[in-house]
C-alpha cells in the first residue's frame, strides 16, 4: 500500500461481505494473508477465503460459545477456545480437530500461539497451561489472584505476561518459576507489548492504564477515561499506544520525555463509545471502530481529522488488518463480516 502523509485521503472500497448468525466475538487474518477466521459468540467459526471468491470452511467451534481465536504462524491450523472448558487446534484445510484440550475450568478465556508457533497457551479461571506441537500439555501457571483476563505474549520470546486482579505475572515456557511480577492495585483487563518489547501496557477497570516500561524504575498510570479500558495497540515504532475506553481515541507518545507529564494526542469523531482499535502491521495507519457502526483511519502525530471512513455497519466488534496492510476485515454485532480495501485518494 503507498504510503500516505498528512495531506492524504483515503477511500473504503467494499470488497466482499458475509453473515454469521450472530455476533461476531473473535475475528482473525491468517498471517500468509490467505484465510480470515471468524467466529460468532453463539459458537460457530467460519473461515474464509480472503479474496471471497471460494465458500467458507465452518468449523464446529464451540457448543457452549466461542471465546477467542488465534491463527498459527504457519497458517494451517487455528486455535479455538470457549465456554466448554476446552481449546481446540483445527487444521483449517480439512476442517478436522487435530487437538483438543482440556483447559482446567469451564469457561476458556484465551488461547495464543507463541510467536516460534512452538507453544500454545491457554487461560481459563486462574489457569494458564502451555502445550507443545502435539497437544502435550508441559506447563501449568496458577499463581494469580483471580480469573486471568489476557495473556500476551513479549514479540521474539517464549515470555508470557498473564494480566488479573494485582498486575501481571511475567512467565517463560522454559521455566515453572515466575520470572517477575508487576503488581498494581486494580483488576488488569487487556495487555498490549509494544512491538520491541520495552512496555507492557495494561487497561483497567478503573478505567486507566498502566505501563511498565523495562527502562524505568517504576510503573506509571494514566487516568481520568469515561469507562474501563479495553482497547490498546501499538504502532510499529512502538512510538505511539492508541487507547480507547470513551469516544475519542486517546493516542500517548513514547520517548525521552513521556507520556509521564505529557498531554495525550485526541482524536474525536466517533458518537459512541470505541470498541476495537488497530495499527498497520508495517504502515503508520490507525483504523477505529466503536458502537455507532464507524471505522475510522487516522493518521496519529501528523494529522488530528479522520483520513477517511466507513459508516452504516453494525456495533463494530473487531478491526484486522491484512498482512500487506492493504485490507481491513470488520467484524459487528449483527454477525457480519466484511473485508474493504483502504485506498489512497
Amino acid at each position: 500500500m503507498p504510503r500516505v502523509d498528512a495531506s492524504s485521503r483515503v477511500r473504503f472500497d467494499g470488497h466482499w461481505r458475509a453473515e454469521l448468525n450472530d455476533y461476531v466475538i473473535a475475528l482473525a487474518w491468517s498471517p500468509d494473508g490467505k484465510r480470515i477466521a471468524a467466529a460468532a459468540v453463539s459458537g460457530e467459526i467460519r473461515v474464509f477465503d480472503a479474496s471471497g471468491e471460494v465458500a467458507p470452511v465452518t468449523l464446529p467451534g464451540h457448543a457452549m460459545g466461542t471465546n477467542a481465536l488465534d491463527w498459527h504462524p504457519d497458517s494451517t491450523r487455528l486455535a479455538s477456545i470457549g465456554q466448554d472448558g476446552k481449546a481446540v487446534v483445527w487444521d483449517v484445510q480439512t476442517g478436522q480437530a487435530v487437538h483438543t484440550l482440556k483447559t482446567g475450568a469451564s469457561w476458556g478465556e484465551r488461547a495464543l500461539w507463541s510467536p516460534k508457533g512452538d507453544v500454545l497457551a491457554t487461560a481459563a479461571g486462574k489457569l494458564v497451561r502451555l502445550w507443545n506441537a502435539h497437544g502435550e500439555q508441559i506447563r501449568e501457571f496458577s499463581d494469580h489472584a483471580s480469573t486471568v483476563a489476557d495473556i500476551a505474549w513479549k514479540p521474539g520470546t517464549d515470555h508470557l505476561a498473564v494480566g488479573a486482579y494485582g498486575g501481571a505475572v511475567i512467565w517463560s515456557a522454559s521455566s515453572a518459576e515466575p520470572i517477575r511480577k508487576l503488581t498494581w492495585q486494580g483488576s488488569t483487563l487487556k495487555l498490549c507489548w509494544s512491538r520491541d518489547g520495552s512496555v507492557l501496557a495494561a487497561g483497567q477497570q478503573d478505567s486507566s492504564i498502566i505501563f511498565w516500561d523495562a527502562r524505568k524504575p517504576e510503573p506509571s498510570m494514566m487516568w481520568g477515561y469515561p469507562t474501563k479500558v479495553r482497547e490498546l495497540a501499538w504502532d510499529r515504532f512502538s512510538k505511539y499506544l492508541a487507547t480507547g475506553g470513551g469516544e475519542t481515541v486517546i493516542v500517548w507518545k513514547f520517548g525521552s520525555k513521556g507520556p509521564e507529564g505529557t498531554k495525550p494526542i485526541q482524536l474525536g469523531a466517533h458518537q459512541d463509545l470505541l470498541t476495537t482499535l488497530a495499527f498497520q502491521q508495517r504502515g503508520d495507519i490507525l483504523a477505529s471502530g466503536g458502537q455507532d457502526g464507524v471505522v475510522l483511519a487516522w493518521l496519529p502525530g501528523k494529522r488530528e481529522a479522520p483520513l477517511g471512513g466507513l459508516r452504516g455497519i453494525g456495533a463494530v466488534s473487531h478491526i484486522v488488518w491484512s498482512p500487506d496492510d492493504r485490507y481491513l476485515a470488520i467484524g459487528d454485532d449483527q454477525g457480519s463480516v466484511m473485508v474493504t480495501e483502504i485506498v489512497p485518494e
